[in-house]
C-alpha cells in the first residue's frame, strides 16, 4: 500500500525536476522579453529558482536522502505550451503578454505543488523540510504577484487594440473602429479579473 510519505517523496522529486527545467527555460524567456521590467523579473526569478533547487537538495538531505528527480510531465507540458505561445506571438506587440501568461501557468503549478508538499511535510512531522517548502512557496507567490503587476501595468498596454483605434467587439469576436463604450470597458475589465 502506498503511503503519504511515499507520495510526499514522489512529489518532492517531481518538483525538483521542474525547478531544474525552469533553470534552463528562464534565460530564454528573459532574452525573448521586450519590457525591461519583465526581463528583470525573469532574471530575479532565475536566481530564486536556482536557490529553490538548492533548498530542495537541503530538504532531501534533511530527510537523510540524496537528491533525486523524477520526470515531471506537467512542467514539460506547461513549458511546451509556453514555447508554442511565445512562438505564435514572437513578432507581435503581445509577446510580453504571452510570456507572462506562460510564466504564470508555471507559477500556479508550483504554488499548487509547494502548497501540498508543505501541508504534507507538516503532517509527517518534517519540520525543517516544512520550513524550507514554506519559504519557497512564499517566493513563488511573490513571483506570481510580480507577473500580475507587470501584466496590468507595463506589458499589456502595448498589445491593447486601443493603441491603434481598434476595439474588440465582444459579442461577435470582431474588431470595430473607434472608441470603446463605457459598458464595453466594464465588460473587458470584469472579464480580466
Amino acid at each position: 500500500m502506498q503511503s503519504l510519505h511515499q507520495l510526499f517523496l514522489d512529489q518532492l522529486q517531481d518538483i525538483y525536476y521542474a525547478e531544474k527545467q525552469l533553470i534552463r527555460a528562464l534565460p530564454k524567456m528573459k532574452k525573448a522579453a521586450n519590457d525591461d521590467g519583465l526581463r528583470q523579473a525573469f532574471g530575479n526569478h532565475l536566481e530564486e529558482t536556482e536557490g529553490h533547487a538548492e533548498s530542495l537538495e537541503e530538504a532531501f538531505r534533511s530527510l537523510g536522502l540524496k537528491e533525486k528527480s523524477k520526470k515531471c510531465q506537467a512542467i514539460i507540458g506547461i513549458l511546451k505550451e509556453g514555447d508554442e505561445l511565445v512562438a505564435d506571438f514572437k513578432k507581435s506587440p503581445a509577446l510580453d503578454a504571452a510570456l507572462i501568461a506562460a510564466a504564470q501557468k508555471v507559477e500556479h503549478y508550483e504554488i499548487a505543488t509547494y502548497g501540498c508538499l508543505h501541508a504534507w511535510a507538516v503532517q509527517l512531522g518534517h519540520e525543517e523540510v516544512a520550513d524550507i517548502l514554506e519559504r519557497i512557496l512564499g517566493e513563488e507567490k511573490k513571483a506570481n504577484e510580480t507577473l500580475t503587476e507587470l501584466a496590468e501595468v507595463s506589458c499589456n498596454p502595448a498589445a491593447s487594440p486601443e493603441r491603434d483605434g481598434e476595439m474588440p467587439n465582444l459579442a461577435s469576436g470582431q474588431r470595430s473602429r473607434g472608441k470603446s463604450t463605457q459598458s464595453t470597458r466594464r465588460l473587458e475589465s470584469s472579464g480580466s479579473r
